[in-house]
């Protein structure tokens, strides 16, 4: 049988570059033919980490190494991630060599085996990870190694300024620059819109950087996208924060700490987010974005991220401690974590609740609205825009007179205009089984149906709660709606919560 005829190598050893279309998210992927002349001169096995060159730009990528049919032999496949930071063209031949040694694995290695890392090994490791230079199963390791308790205060203070020194940071030439951050395992409890509509309304400067859902149905950044474009650089930050005194942006297309885009990414599916990463983290951008004086909510409940007294102080004390070391001006306010925010759950449903605050609805949800007003009253008085006690009441009237609401759509239109979010298709109301009276909500199974449902990936998926801790329920009666853009979501979101009931019913004592 004779053998099939083999494209001749050209003699610069470039290869055709071809856009495979395989959405890897943020990790560059390239695929080569196993009988390819680069793969066997270099040596190269699946797995391997790769440098592509194409027209002065190189990037680091995982092979894959693919069965005849898919790639000639001397083409080199890109996935959608590679293809873009290369700013490939069809047509284009890159030269694919071996990676330079990573030299911060061994850092790595060192924490995994549980040794203390210096403030050197923390600024190589974040270096490395911000340059796209770690693979994602490198990153999990990283993150792994810092979880659990295993980062000491100093560490993470050199964990921060070591994400911070990676990117850009902002200079504003001002003060007070506000900023807010609720850590999160509350579902609905978008407040952020809400205050920094208040707060800008006030005359103070609050440009807002947020991130997307890490291992919750929504972040803000996922809600603001379904009324506005999020995705602005420094410059276009700059101009909006200039001319409204605000902005709500998306802070992984920023240079605003990048290394925390990286680790946030793969952190989503490993479903973790320890102290000290969580610090690191949300510090790390707020330094980065010029903030002085930053507000944190810590909401605390049975089923919120921090559950109990112990858990609070503990994180309250690493969270001030390294804000201390990097001259932020901190505050840090627990509230309660006991049942979800609104009635929302997820990016479209979140926003209108968001809306019906702002334009002061009959039917907005009234928690949401005094939640905001309180965080709000609290960075109106630690900025020194009002007098102590007085936050409250100027508060209520930016929110009250429609100033706020005037402010927000301002901020929007200088983002890119104000849109309507949208609802989902499909909705499914989730019925009580018995009467009673709602005696627990389970916030992690409720964000768990909404993720199941198809948030936040599904803008307008998630559900929309009809009952609150306390209340009377009649057998029937709606506890809360699936919303789905597809079928099959909906029914998997429903078969969780037939085998996980998120909502408890007991009956009324005699």
């Amino acid at each position: 049988m004779s053998q099939p005829v083999l494209p001749t190598p050209r003699g610069d050893g470039s290869l055709l570059l071809r856009r495979i279309g395989i959405d890897t998210l943020q990790e560059s992927v390239v695929y080569m033919h196993a009988d390819c002349h680069v793969c066997r001169s270099e040596g190269f096995e699946a797995q391997a980490r790769v440098e592509v060159h194409l027209n002065g730009r190189a990037i680091i990528a995982t092979l894959n190494v693919v069965d005849p049919g898919l790639l000639a032999v001397d083409e080199a496949g890109l996935s959608n991630s590679a293809w873009r930071a290369l700013n490939a063209a069809a047509g284009d031949r890159a030269t694919v060599s071996h990676a330079p040694a990573l030299d911060s694995m061994s850092q790595v290695r060192a924490k995994i085996y549980g040794n203390r890392l210096d403030a050197p090994a923390f600024d190589a490791i974040v270096a490395d990870v911000a340059a796209g230079r770690y693979p994602d199963i490198h990153i999990a390791a990283f993150l792994s190694a810092c979880a659990g308790g295993r980062m000491n205060v100093q560490e993470t203070i050199a964990l921060t300024r070591a994400m911070v020194a990676a990117g850009e940071r902002i200079d504003w030439g001002r003060a007070p620059i506000a900023d807010k951050h609720c850590v999160g395992g509350l579902p609905g409890n978008r407040t952020t819109p809400i205050v920094v509509a208040i707060v800008a309304a006030a005359g103070l400067t609050m440009p807002k950087t947020s991130s997307r859902a890490i291992t919750s149905p929504a972040g803000t950044a996922d809600v603001m996208e379904t009324l506005t474009r999020v995705d602005l650089d420094v410059t276009a930050m700059r101009r909006v924060v200039e001319r409204e005194g605000g902005c709500l942006v998306w802070g992984g297309a920023l240079t605003l700490s990048p290394a925390d885009d990286v680790l946030i990414r793969v952190e989503r599916p490993l479903d973790l987010d320890s102290d000290a990463q969580l610090v690191a983290s949300v510090l790390s951008k707020k330094i980065a974005a010029g903030a002085t004086h930053a507000l944190i909510d810590i909401p605390v409940g049975p089923t919120a991220k921090v559950r109990s007294d112990e858990d609070f102080l503990r994180l309250q004390r690493l969270i001030e401690q390294v804000a201390d070391a990097n001259g932020l001006n901190l505050r840090v306010l627990r509230t309660h974590g006991g049942q979800p925010v609104g009635r929302g759950i997820g990016p479209a449903l979140e926003a209108h609740d968001v809306l019906a605050v702002l334009r002061g609805a009959a039917h907005a949800p009234v928690d949401l609205r005094m939640r905001a007003l309180a965080l709000a009253a609290h960075l109106l008085e630690f900025c020194g825009h009002s007098r102590p006690g007085q936050g409250q009441s100027e508060a209520w009237r930016l929110l009250d007179s429609g100033a706020a609401w005037a402010k927000f759509q301002a901020i929007c239109e200088a983002q890119g205009g104000l849109r309507e979010p949208a609802l989902a298709p499909l909705r499914e109301p989730v019925l009580a089984a018995s009467a009673g009276y709602v005696a627990a909500i389970d916030n992690r199974r409720l964000a768990r149906v909404a993720k199941l449902a198809g948030a936040p990936s599904a803008a307008a998926a998630g559900l929309e709660l009809h009952v609150r801790l306390g209340d009377d329920v009649e057998a029937g009666q709606p506890l809360f709606t699936l919303h789905a853009q597809a079928p099959g979501e909906l029914a998997y979101a429903r078969r969780y919560h037939d085998a996980h009931p998120a909502i408890a019913l007991e009956g009324h004592p005699a």
